[in-house]
């Protein structure tokens, strides 16, 4: 079960005044309006559905969800499912990527509050839109390299810049009913908008500001809004609301439409309508950038399990890897091609001195390749740089990962343990070692092959790190012979399912005679019981009183699988409903963990509330001793009824009630009144209805968490430039004692980062630092990149942390749509359309941009063949030919250049509606057409005018029944036939 998800760069600041009233859209929570979580929620939901329904027609395949904003991240998951499998779907992947999205939004108003650019107040229009269309390139950077979790983070603040235009602005009241599409479109004029020194409002009456806009201003503008002072241009309009002091200045009042109590509310519903069809558009842009599989990569919704191997390449590790191969390989063939195939494969080597490079691929035999040439050989000293590969496969590797880690060695770089448990904690991954070091022998370096020594020995002093990363991701520590290692490897087959979820897991040292609850309902399949220890006796009861001891291998429950130091009881499939009981008597250290399949799973972050009553995110631990607030979510969940979210303590038996507030169907606020000083995972008690009866219902967080008496506040900046340093100024707040507090920062890239080694702070005080970070000179654009800060008290050991992820990009300056060129059509279509084929050619070219990257089909069933030459004035041209069925009547051609910028070509031809001889046919020739157009998505023959793009695209639609060779032909005049086909051709304009 995944608790949480990463929202790794947002850190609200606590500043002391009413947001509610001076951000755009609520960000998260506000009773009968559209917040910034419901805007884009919505249009993720929507633009996933809508992309999964062209993928399902093009594979002939129905689809018959309907797409509005009643759907939900269960739904829209089991509508994009290609497979009629029975196989458990869970849609937790999906909404973790939806939640990530909207938690980065909301973030925005704690961090840039001030930021009038970001909030489009301030009539600053042009700010606004460089800050919308940079975060698009990099988002479609990010994409691009596979790093969809600094997409998310990215994507999520640009959306909350795009909705605030439609809540700030005077766009809804002029009358405007579709998105400024200028906004994502920066080669395009921004015209039209008030300058300084027009008025665009007047006061309001009597606290009545519906017509406090002059009519006579036809232009753009927006409300200014300050804290600080009433100051504002003459005659302009202001934001509105207690907090802005503008508001209170002549004109008096505001118009913003942040909620349905806002100066002009009444026009709410329609100001967040527009918000959610722009927010689509947008995606839409990026969709074309990146090709269909990659959006839905983007949006967790492909999203199965993830083969994630962490491995140990010394001269002692053949078995091991064969071993990895074999259960990988084993789970890739069985699964190709079903739902449970993994989405994605990660596999990161590492030795001494050298660890990585990672590879991260959705090709399954990339990664078999990959895995295959990994060799044992070396070995140098004893020690390896196992926690430097683990944190590399952290970073990249999607939230919520189960990584497997191989080796049979102390870790060399111990003193990363953490920064490793820092990344555990906000990645919500699982790592499980398989060590076999206790078990074999390890050649030192320089020494002759008859001079080995055991290492269990030296083995047994630090595996104890170990088991800490293990017990605080909810993994395992398997120890085992490497004889046996392939037996240990069905936990892996185990954990490789989307749906997996965690019901229990306890961890005892020292060891105590106990009796658990294990509380099992009927969404629940293979379910399978893990017990690591030295040599743990237990018994296992039903819920009907049957016992099996854990001496059976094969009883009335179960099948008991036993090898090193783990056991694993796979229950038999009938009566699995109800409570479970387990005795556990030990003399050392053991772990309990349970685990099923099931569709029914939850997620969590902390938020902190400001003054009023709404939340921003929390990015770190929370303060200990102090009350705080989680937002819980269930998916796949709309038979659950939650009665009790618990903090419980994760080596022992305390529990810490919370208070639950419903905010929707499946999504819950709960007040923790004391944050404890002990770790602690979070645990949902409840109902669970499956029609027949209601069950009892249990899931528990698998990753711990803590607090901390300390804490770091940052304002970053989500990219940063190759070569260029980039300063981040954080500031250490400590609620305990003063004293020197260490200091440690480092990427998972390694890249060059300078910080102080401490700081100095008085008691319940504060200080400043720099961390210093550079990119190395071309690195390419889109790469991620995590920056941890950690601080760490003196004496006590308390420590805390702040986990950024930055986008390294460069400097875009290409901001063209590539341009099309249609230079012929040919039709000679009969009625008897599956006859014959129609063709079309044309040049693309970039102008003086980047260049054309890729060209693809949108819409459309023929077949494309691409070539480039070089033109006289030494632009490259890309070639294009299509054809297709007369039958497959429109194509629509997608054309991207190096930066993402998007471009679409559409052409139809229409069979003609009256009758016509069976011999007859059409033919339409267009050979030396010399019309540039550029690529838009607007076409001509279609409802939407064609200077809405302020462009023309070429479309030739026939649907009436003339003679060839005349414009009357199709649904254009004369002027826009001779703007469509060019002076060369007028004989086809009659």
């Amino acid at each position: 079960m995944v608790a949480g998800l990463a929202v790794a760069i947002f850190l609200f600041w606590g500043i002391g005044f009413n947001l509610n009233e001076v951000a755009g859209f609520k960000p998260l929570f506000s009773a009968g309006s559209f917040t910034h979580r419901d805007i884009t929620q919505f249009a993720m939901l929507r633009k996933t559905a809508e992309v999964c329904r062209d993928i399902a027609i093009a594979q002939g395949r129905d689809f018959t969800l309907p797409i509005n904003n009643g759907l939900t991240s269960s739904a829209v998951q089991k509508a994009c499912s290609s497979s009629a499998s029975s196989s458990t779907l869970s849609s937790l992947s999906f909404y973790s990527a939806i939640s990530m999205t909207y938690m980065s939004n909301a973030a925005i108003d704690g961090l840039f509050l001030l930021s009038a650019a970001r909030h489009f107040d301030d009539e600053s229009f042009s700010e606004g839109r460089d800050l919308i269309t940079s975060a698009v390139s990099s988002v479609k950077a990010s994409a691009k390299q596979g790093s969809y979790i600094s997409a998310r983070i990215t994507l999520g603040a640009l959306c909350h810049t795009l909705q605030d235009f439609y809540s700030h602005s005077n766009w809804v009241e002029l009358g405007n009913s579709a998105p400024f599409s200028t906004l994502i479109k920066p080669e395009l004029p921004l015209d039209n908008v008030a300058d300084l020194s027009t008025p665009t409002c007047k006061a309001c009456t009597e606290g009545n500001c519906i017509y406090n806009l002059l009519p006579e201003n036809k232009k753009l503008t927006s409300g200014y809004f300050s804290l600080y002072s009433s100051k504002k241009p003459a005659g302009k309009c202001s934001h509105g609301g207690s907090a802005d002091m503008t508001s209170s200045a002549d004109p008096t009042g505001g118009i913003n439409k942040d909620d349905i109590y806002s100066s002009h509310g009444f026009l709410h519903p329609q100001a967040a309508d527009l918000a959610i069809r722009a927010t689509m558009d947008m995606l839409e842009d990026i969709r074309m950038a990146i090709g269909s599989k990659p959006f839905l990569q983007l949006m967790g919704i492909s999203q199965t399990s993830v083969l994630a191997f962490v491995i140990d390449t010394t001269g002692s590790m053949s078995d091991d890897i064969e071993a990895a191969k074999s259960v990988s390989f084993s789970i890739i063939d069985s699964r190709r091609g079903t739902p449970q195939e993994p989405s994605e494969y990660i596999l990161v080597p590492f030795n001494d001195p050298d660890f990585g490079p990672l590879t991260r691929t959705d090709n399954a035999d990339i990664f078999k390749k990959r895995l295959t040439s990994l060799t044992a050989e070396g070995g140098g000293d004893f020690p390896e740089m196992c926690l430097s590969g683990l944190l590399l496969a952290l970073a990249g590797a999607p939230p919520s990962s189960d990584i497997f880690v191989f080796t049979d060695a102390t870790a060399k770089d111990s003193e990363l343990g953490s920064i490793v448990q820092a990344m555990i904690e906000r990645t919500k991954s699982t790592v499980t070692f398989m060590l076999t070091g206790s078990f074999s022998y390890r050649r030192r370096r320089a020494v002759s092959q008859s001079q080995q020594f055991t290492s269990r020995s030296l083995f047994q002093s630090d595996i104890q790190l170990y088991r800490d990363l293990a017990h605080v991701s909810g993994g395992q520590t398997i120890e085992v012979p490497k004889s046996t290692l392939s037996q240990a490897t069905a936990v892996i087959t185990d954990s490789s399912t989307s749906a997996l979820v965690t019901i229990l897991q306890v961890v005892r040292s020292p060891a105590i005679a106990e009796n658990f609850s294990i509380v099992l309902d009927s969404s629940l399949s293979n379910v399978t019981v893990y017990i690591t220890g030295d040599s743990p006796f237990f018994t296992l009861y039903s819920p009907t009183g049957v016992s099996q001891s854990g001496s059976v291998a094969n009883g009335l429950l179960g099948s008991i699988l036993t090898v090193g130091n783990l056991k694993r009881i796979k229950l038999s499939s009938e009566n699995q409903k109800g409570e479970w009981r387990i005795s556990i008597n030990a003399t050392s250290f053991y772990s309990l963990k349970v685990t099923a399949e099931s569709s029914v799973n939850f997620l969590f972050n902390f938020v902190e509330q400001s003054q009023s009553s709404d939340f921003t995110p929390k990015a770190n631990r929370p303060f200990i001793g102090r009350n705080a607030t989680l937002f819980v979510s269930v998916t796949g969940g709309d038979s659950v009824t939650v009665t009790d979210v618990l903090l419980v303590e994760a080596s022992g038996s305390a529990v810490v009630n919370g208070t639950i507030k419903a905010v929707g169907t499946t999504d819950f606020l709960v007040n923790i009144d004391t944050i404890p000083e002990w770790a602690f995972v979070v645990q949902l008690r409840g109902l669970f209805n499956d029609s027949l009866a209601v069950s009892r219902f249990q899931r528990q967080s698998p990753t711990q968490q803590q607090g901390s008496k300390l804490t770091i506040k940052a304002q970053p900046s989500s990219t940063i430039e190759p070569g260029i340093p980039l300063d981040l100024n954080f500031t250490l707040v400590n609620t305990a004692t003063g004293g020197n507090y260490t200091i440690r920062a480092r990427t998972d890239r390694n890249f060059n980062v300078s910080f102080p080694n401490s700081l100095i702070i008085g008691a319940e005080g504060s200080a400043q630092g720099t961390v210093t970070l550079i990119a190395p000179s071309g690195t390419d654009s889109g790469t991620d990149v995590t920056l941890t800060i950690e601080a760490e008290a003196p004496a006590s050991g308390d420590s805390n942390y702040l986990a950024l992820r930055f986008t390294v990009m460069n400097k875009v300056t290409d901001l063209s749509r590539p341009v099309c060129q249609i230079v012929r059509i040919k039709a000679d279509c009969p009625i008897e359309c599956s006859s014959a084929l129609w063709e079309l050619s044309a040049n693309l070219t970039d102008g003086n941009g980047t260049g054309i990257a890729g060209v693809s089909i949108n819409s459309g069933n023929g077949s494309l063949s691409l070539s480039t030459v070089m033109s006289e004035n030494g632009t490259n041209v890309t070639l294009v030919s299509y054809n297709a069925s007369c039958c497959s009547q429109d194509v629509e051609l997608v054309a991207v250049d190096k930066v993402g910028n998007v471009g679409t070509c559409f052409a139809s031809i229409r069979s003609p509606t009256s009758t016509i001889s069976p011999s007859g046919s059409t033919s339409i020739s267009q050979t030396q057409s010399t019309a540039a157009v550029p690529i838009e998505s607007a076409s001509v023959g279609t409802s939407e005018p064609a200077s809405l793009s302020h462009s023309v695209s070429t479309s030739i639609s026939q649907n009436q029944s003339t003679t060839a060779g005349s414009c009357a032909s199709y649904s254009v005049s004369y002027s826009m036939c001779v703007a469509l086909l060019g002076l060369l051709v007028p004989f086809l304009c009659g």
